[in-house]
Formats: C-alpha cells, sequence, structure tokens
C-alpha cells in the first residue's frame, strides 16, 4: 500500500482508540494492561509521547537515559502518567490522529503497528471485545520482520503460529492457533488471558489460570 493508503488506516485507528479510550471510566484508567508494570494510563502516556516530545526534548531524555530507550520510555510514561489527565490523554490521541510520527526505520507501517500493539494492550487486558479491521492487521503483519520479532525475544523455537480468521502464519512446528490479533501479541512477547489460544504450547504464552 502506498504511504497515503497507511496514513489514513493510522488516522482511522487513532481516531477509534481515542473514541474507545473516551468512554472508559477512572477505575479503568488506572487498571493493569499487557504491558507488564504499566496501566491503561502508562500505555496511552507512551503512545502519545512521539507527539508531545519536541526533538530536543527526546535528545534530552535519551541523554538522561544513558541511551537506553526503554528505561527513557519507562520513565517517561510514568512520569507523564502521574500529571496528565484522563481527558488530557485522549485528546493527545484524538489530536494527532494525522501527525507523521514514524518509527526510526518503521515507516508509516511501523506507526500503525504502534498503535494497534498498544492499543490491544489496552483492550485485551480489559476483556473489550475490540476487533482490530483485517485490513489494518494485514498491514501489521505484512510489516513484521525477523528483526522486529527478535527485538522481543520471543522462544518461538519449534512452533509455528497459525491464524484461524486471516492467512498468516509465522515459524514452524507445532501449531499454536488463534485470532490474528492474539498471534500479534504472542510475537511481541505479551502473555494472553486464558482460552486464547490452542495447541500444546499455548499454557507457554498464556497467565495461570
Amino acid at each position: 500500500m502506498t504511504d497515503t493508503e497507511v496514513r489514513k488506516a493510522i488516522e482511522a485507528e487513532r481516531g477509534e482508540l481515542a473514541d474507545l479510550l473516551a468512554g472508559l471510566d477512572a477505575e479503568q484508567w488506572d487498571a493493569p494492561t499487557l504491558c507488564a508494570g504499566w496501566r491503561v494510563r502508562e500505555v496511552v502516556a507512551h503512545m502519545t509521547m512521539p507527539f508531545r516530545l519536541s526533538t530536543p526534548r527526546f535528545a534530552l531524555e535519551m541523554l538522561k537515559a544513558r541511551g537506553n530507550f526503554n528505561k527513557m520510555a519507562d520513565t517517561r510514561a510514568r512520569a507523564d502518567a502521574a500529571v496528565l489527565t484522563a481527558e488530557e490523554l485522549v485528546a493527545a490521541v484524538r489530536d494527532n490522529v494525522n501527525h507523521p510520527w514514524k518509527p526510526p526505520g518503521g515507516g508509516f507501517a511501523g506507526a500503525l503497528s504502534h498503535d494497534v500493539i498498544h492499543g490491544m494492550d489496552i483492550t485485551v487486558a480489559l476483556g473489550l471485545d475490540r476487533v482490530v479491521p483485517a485490513d489494518r492487521m494485514r498491514l501489521v503483519l505484512g510489516a513484521l520482520s525477523p528483526r522486529s520479532v527478535n527485538f522481543f525475544g520471543v522462544d518461538l523455537d519449534g512452533i509455528e503460529l497459525r491464524a484461524d480468521d486471516l492467512d498468516f502464519s509465522y515459524g514452524c512446528g507445532s501449531v499454536l492457533a488463534g485470532s490474528a490479533q492474539d498471534l500479534l501479541l504472542v510475537l511481541c512477547g505479551r502473555t494472553l488471558p486464558a482460552g486464547r489460544l490452542r495447541g500444546d504450547a499455548a499454557e507457554r504464552f498464556t497467565e495461570a489460570g
């Protein structure tokens, strides 16, 4: 797809997420997500960090974190979540549906992946039955590379991920089946609620009952 088409998908995804977030209550904003140690408000603070931090401020934050992006991202998410209200966080999503941010080396498909994955970190953890539209999911899955999968360090040796709703598979071996979006979360190192995956290896990637 062209950059214009991917940017339309980003706009739609952010707009839908903003609507969803606007409907959450105070308890849900403080609920845990699939991102270990982050509540909904930390995840949204992280998602909107590229919109809110100037390039010089980003560089300063990276310097303070001694070049460790993960450390910087965690520090900023926690700090911003402590001072920004839910309304301000929703506005940061809604007001930036057309923001041109792209992750380094990831292009607009990487930006869409960022939004989709973190959106699912929220919705799956909250038990919200949101299905990412198939065209967006295909874009995200099509942008996967060994480098992006290796970043999360998931051990998939001897496992084939096989979606039961889209034409998608990854790896080879014993089949681990589920929806494409749940398998994407597996690839991203998330631990899913029980009952969402099927196969001999399902328990490895599922919360204990």
